[in-house]
């Protein structure tokens, strides 16, 4: 850091904030600590009153933090993001479009261990709106060495990409309401019209709608349509608990499922199954989907809509986080659950 005349400033790094005071309208930073200095900045410092200002000059093995900003976040990101342009040496990463937020954890990590550099992002695995802020990155001085970028950058080759939003691929469901009272016309169906808003909400749509009662073969049937049919995921409702009378497990299961997991550590969710008939993914959904806002189903459906396939070893590390507070308001996904 030095004291330089302005008309040799050309170039260099400002070290502090130079304010502008126009009497009764405005008072505020008109040169912010980190401009680098414009030819065309000159005057308008010599109209500031200043005469000798702070810089710091870069040498030839030092970057400054916007470019060392842009170059972290080109070489972290994937589809699915677009950057803004350096604001006060920070960039941020926005999604675009919606779909699920994937980021690499162990990478980001390697990356915040090098000296002088910062990386924060939301967190993996959680669906995210066009044009929402998922991350920033930035050095924190001024200036770094450019070694430092560049460790990052290979860090970012051996691990692309460390953050990318993966697509809502529009799904065509067909859905299946179980239960005797419903399939009798006992009660009105308030299962189906949940569960088919959550599906539109994540850009598919049910292109069928089945009623059956609690019986094995009845389901089965109902399920070997859909297949036929095309459809690319098939959901059930209800009947998964452990009472005699819930048949939907086992009908899965006879239909031909191959389960990757009946019961998951998740509240609300415990008595959730994943299965998979062909490449058709079977999910089957207990009540607590229809009576909560946010449940299991808000953590595994949005993976399997994005292409993702799902895990036994995925679902088991749901436990941590799988917790929900049912606060008043829900805020999901802005909140721990899940995460």
């Amino acid at each position: 850091m030095k004291s330089i005349r302005v008309q040799d400033a050309a170039g260099m790094v400002l070290c502090h904030d130079i304010t502008e005071i126009v009497p009764g309208k405005f008072k505020g930073p008109s040169f912010r600590k980190g401009h680098v200095i414009q030819n065309s900045d000159i005057e308008k410092l010599r109209d500031l009153g200043k005469r000798f200002i702070y810089v710091f000059e870069l040498t030839k093995n030092q970057i400054h933090e916007n470019e060392a900003a842009k170059r972290i976040a080109k070489a972290a990101t994937g589809p699915g993001i677009f950057l803004s342009e350096p604001a006060e040496g920070k960039v941020t990463l926005s999604a675009a479009p919606e779909g699920l937020l994937k980021v690499d954890g162990p990478a980001l990590t390697l990356i915040n261990q090098i000296e002088d550099v910062m990386f924060a992002t939301l967190h993996s695995n959680q669906p995210v709106a066009d044009k929402q802020p998922v991350g920033g990155t930035r050095i924190i001085p001024l200036v770094t060495d450019e070694a430092r970028i560049q460790r990052v950058e290979a860090i970012c080759k051996d691990h692309f990409p460390i953050l990318q939003v993966k697509p809502f691929v529009p799904h065509k469901i067909g859905l299946i309401v179980t239960g005797s009272e419903v399939f009798e016309g006992r009660i009105e169906d308030g299962f189906g019209p949940v569960v088919e808003k959550k599906f539109n909400d994540l850009g598919s749509r049910v292109v069928g709608y089945e009623k059956v009662s609690d019986d094995i073969d009845m389901t089965i049937k109902a399920i070997h349509g859909f297949i036929r049919k095309g459809v690319d995921m098939i959901a059930l409702t209800g009947g998964m608990s452990v009472d005699p009378d819930d048949q939907t497990p086992a009908s899965i299961r006879a239909a031909g499922g191959k389960v990757v997991v009946y019961g998951a550590p998740v509240l609300p969710g415990a008595m959730f199954m994943l299965a998979y008939i062909q490449n058709t993914p079977v999910i089957g959904l207990p009540g607590c989907v229809m009576y909560h806002q946010t449940s299991i189903f808000d953590l595994v459906v949005p993976r399997l809509l994005a292409g993702e396939s799902v895990t036994r070893d995925d679902i088991v590390a749901m436990g941590h986080g799988g917790f929900c507070s049912n606060c008043d308001t829900c805020r999901f996904p802005v909140c721990p659950f899940g995460k």
